[in-house]
């Protein structure tokens, strides 16, 4: 559906009319010039030479060349200096990466073939031997430390085997020191789609949410230190389903802070039937009530999200620049119950959790159903690309005000890729909020580097960060539109 504005035809009927016609004109400049130039992606697959699988992706700097390069299809591809890409690697399955061993460069667990892969010095990926898991299909995992021994974890979700009634377990791995991974914890109960990590309660370890599909109530892991989980999905309103079910067809969450209160919300994405087995939970927001209410979520409901049966993995990030997270949403299907058509679309939030439809305007339409949806800034240009449905985007929107933060951990205190971090930058606007996570939507991940669109803000700016460890660190007089590396411990 299209929202660019009807021109309907006017008839002028003398100086009146022609005032009339006029006016409309005139005004139709002002809001052109109030609104801005439209933002808009142009494919750059061909021109880059990268040639990727309509799959998952993951985007990481592999080599620390400061560029992130894109892992989709089993492949890594390196990115030469936001120019092109050429294939590094092979034969992987679908990947998150992390830095599992502390040793500056990361490292790709493949959820897919349930394989860890040591990164060797930016240039090849060896095999780590792993400890004898449950037989497993997975759609997804993430990454991040959940004991806080200073090396990331994986949760790995567990999904069906369908015609043979099989529901595989979703585990727990520890890090043993960044030599192998320990079984920790499994649960059977449900099938399970995407997972994706956040200390939405700000108590200093990683919480795990977990997509579950089949009508299944979601799972929100609130650990209660040192990795021990247990599942308030129902306790904080974070279930994701609506009035006479327990749970829906959920497929993939992100994270994030769609109202700029500093606090981290939930996107929940549902498939959802309407038909003779009912009206299924729609995709909803749900919205952090922060520690006076005992973080728990209020339930905003679709928000704007227009209804689609197929809906499937999304992913949240500010292609406008303008301070909102805005999120893109994937389909399973490009025709879906009675003949409708199913595609992906671009919603732009417009503030209070007011979602728009920015497909037409940013040149996405009828793209085909798929389960990719990652965001970087592949070109370091200031705004954030996206690939989707096997290609690459370039967002060539004209430029608002940007800040780029990398962060490192120690290696003991803070793992290396600074997993679960959060920085927040205050504005009049509001508290702008991001966390370096490994894991969103349905097996995506978005770049480690955090983004933050400022709008028209010219001014330096204050940073906190809220690393993994629970300490704190504020930092003043940032100057804006660059790339800030801090490291734990250190000043920029």
């Amino acid at each position: 559906m299209s929202l660019l504005p009807r021109h309907d035809r006017l008839s002028l009927h003398g100086l009146a009319g022609g005032c009339l016609w006029i006016g409309l004109l005139l005004a139709g400049a002002q809001g052109a010039r109030a609104q801005g130039p439209k933002p808009g992606f142009k494919s750059r697959s061909s021109e880059s030479g990268l040639k990727i699988a309509n799959s998952q992706a993951c985007w990481v700097d592999v080599d620390n060349d400061g560029w992130a390069d894109l892992c989709a299809g089993g492949e890594v591809w390196r990115n030469n200096a936001g120019k092109n890409f050429s294939r590094l690697a092979e034969g992987l399955g679908e990947v998150v990466a992390a830095d599992f061993d502390n040793d500056g460069f990361v490292d790709l667990f493949s959820w897919s073939a349930l394989r860890l892969y040591r990164n060797i010095a930016g240039k090849r990926f060896e095999p780590v031997t792993l400890p004898k898991l449950p037989r497993c299909v997975s759609r997804g995992a993430c990454w991040g430390d959940f004991n806080g021994d200073g090396f990331a974890d994986v949760y790995v979700g567990g999904y069906e085997d369908w015609d043979a009634g099989i529901t595989f377990p979703s585990m727990v791995l520890l890090n043993q020191g960044g030599k192998s991974f320990s079984l920790d914890m499994t649960d059977a109960r449900f099938r399970a789609r995407g997972v994706t990590a956040c200390d939405f309660d700000q108590d200093g370890d990683l919480d795990v949410y977990v997509s579950n599909y089949r009508l299944q109530p979601n799972v929100l892991w609130v650990n209660e230190g040192k990795g021990k989980f247990k599942d308030m999905a129902a306790g904080r309103n974070a279930l994701g389903a609506s009035p006479g079910f327990a749970g829906g067809h959920s497929i993939g969450a992100t994270w994030g802070d769609f109202d700029n209160d500093g606090k981290f919300d939930l996107f929940v994405g549902n498939f959802a039937h309407v038909d003779d087995r009912g009206d299924q939970p729609k995709s909803r927001f749900l919205r952090n009530l922060g520690a006076a209410k005992g973080h728990t979520f209020e339930d905003k409901g679709p928000c704007g999200v227009y209804y689609q049966e197929s809906y499937a993995s999304p992913g949240a990030g500010d292609y406008d620049n303008d301070g909102d997270l805005d999120l893109f949403f994937t389909t399973v299907y490009e025709t879906a119950s009675f003949g409708r058509k199913n595609n992906p679309v671009l919603f732009r939030n417009d503030g209070g959790f007011a979602f728009v439809d920015a497909t037409p305007l940013a040149g996405l339409t009828s793209l085909p159903s798929t389960y990719q949806a990652a965001w970087a800034d592949f070109d370091h240009d200031g705004d954030l690309d996206l690939v989707t449905a096997g290609q690459l985007f370039e967002n060539v929107a004209p430029k608002k005000h940007w800040l780029e933060i990398r962060l490192e951990g120690d290696g003991k205190s803070v793992n290396r890729s600074a997993i679960g971090a959060q920085v927040r930058i205050s504005l009049p606007k509001g508290i702008l909020t991001r966390q370096v996570e490994a894991g969103t939507g349905e097996g995506n991940q978005n770049d480690h580097v955090l983004h933050f669109g400022l709008g028209d803000h010219t001014l330096a700016v204050g940073i906190e960060i809220f690393w993994p460890d629970g300490k704190r660190q504020a930092l003043q007089n940032i100057a804006i539109d660059r790339l800030l590396t801090v490291r734990y411990g250190g000043q920029p």
